[in-house]
């Protein structure tokens, strides 16, 4: 089994999601992880892992990079 990383640290459930979504369209598989004890019915303001196979690490942080700063992509 592949190890998972984490590659970013979202403030709470609905940025975690939206990186992960981002980094699905890239064609990663990305899980979500809660970043602190927290009560396990309320993980709705709590800051989350966004984990990713370790092979994946790298394509990963370009794919956040380019969907978060569009003048990235013209940076090559």
């Amino acid at each position: 089994m592949t190890e998972l990383v984490q590659v970013a640290l979202a403030e709470d459930i609905t940025e975690a999601e939206e990186i992960q979504a981002i980094l699905r369209q890239a064609g990663i598989d990305a899980h979500l992880e809660t970043a602190v004890e927290h009560h396990p019915t309320s993980t709705e303001d709590a800051p989350q892992k966004v984990l990713v196979p370790e092979s994946s690490l790298e394509e990963a942080q370009h794919a956040i990079e380019a969907m978060t700063d569009p003048g990235e992509l013209s940076a090559d």
